[in-house]
């Protein structure tokens, strides 16, 4: 792959990953455009890789509000690093389960089923963007009954973990979409769930690169190729600094449109995609 390609799915990656627009579908969308494989363990990891450069976007933009709000002192951090472990867990219990429930039950008869084999399926990118773009105007254009505005409490850790675990094998589900929305749901303060939602991305970026490191590595190594891994590496850190810088500007867009009332824009976008991604696979087929 061309430095070219890898750094227009950066910028793709780095501006979506951190807009509740589904990166992962606008990605998979571009590499079908390219004629790439999105399904292939190569492109997995580099999506992963540009993954971790929106990471250390979101760990560079929040953590000077971070540093003052949750590591001032051991009271202000334990109670939220343990939320986050909380909500880490549900969203790893849940992923799990639907995995082994779409392995063992909806992709019976295929030999070696893995998930990633349903990432570049179209029609499952289109349904989750139209979930989520539903649920982002719903939450977007909702009235808060108490007329408060919560910090994240335990309650609400609990539904937001169980909520990002049904992104996990669903391309097109955008994690911030869901659990911002299910945050605004339950009548959280618009900056905390914001926070509170890239912290978990934060907690749940590094299972997910090794995970799939190992299975480049082992894809790699069967096939007698394992130098070819090593090869794109290269290419995959060039990525991850461009998804990085694309990252920022992403969220500094975010934080202004959650804080002036703009979320619900972002469903009406994400209901224009899903058209967009089923009338692209009707074209190509």
């Amino acid at each position: 792959m061309t430095l070219f390609k890898v750094l227009i799915l950066a910028l793709i990656q780095g501006a979506c990953e951190l807009l509740p627009v589904s990166s992962s579908a606008h990605v998979i969308l571009a590499e079908k455009l390219m004629g790439i494989n999105p399904t292939a363990p190569e492109m997995t990891f580099l999506l992963v890789m540009l993954h971790t450069g929106t990471m250390f976007a979101v760990l560079t933009y929040f953590w000077k509000t971070w540093r003052e709000r949750y590591f001032s002192s051991a009271a202000a951090f334990w109670p939220f690093a343990w939320r986050v472990f909380v909500a880490t867990g549900l969203t790893g219990g849940v992923g799990l389960l639907l995995l082994v429930i779409i392995e063992h039950f909806f992709m019976r008869g295929i030999a070696h089923p893995q998930i990633e084999m349903l990432f570049g399926n179209s029609y499952i990118i289109a349904a989750g963007l139209a979930v989520v773009g539903v649920m982002i105007i719903l939450s977007g254009k909702r009235k808060s009954k108490s007329g408060l505005e919560k910090v994240p409490g335990m309650r609400d850790s609990v539904w937001i973990g169980i909520v990002q675990g049904f992104c996990l094998p669903f391309r097109g589900f955008s994690r911030s979409g869901a659990t911002i929305s299910t945050g605004l749901f339950r009548d959280l303060n618009k900056e905390r769930v914001e926070e509170f939602s890239f912290a978990l991305a934060v907690a749940l970026t590094p299972p997910v690169i090794a995970k799939e490191g190992y299975r480049l590595y082992k894809s790699a190594a069967v096939a007698g190729q394992a130098s070819h891994y090593f090869a794109l590496l290269w290419p995959s850190f060039f990525g991850m600094a461009a998804s990085f810088i694309a990252g920022l500007a992403a969220l500094r867009l975010l934080s202004r449109w959650l804080e002036h009332n703009r979320w619900h824009w972002f469903g009406y976008y994400c209901l224009f995609v899903s058209v967009v991604v089923l009338a692209a696979e009707w074209l190509w087929h």
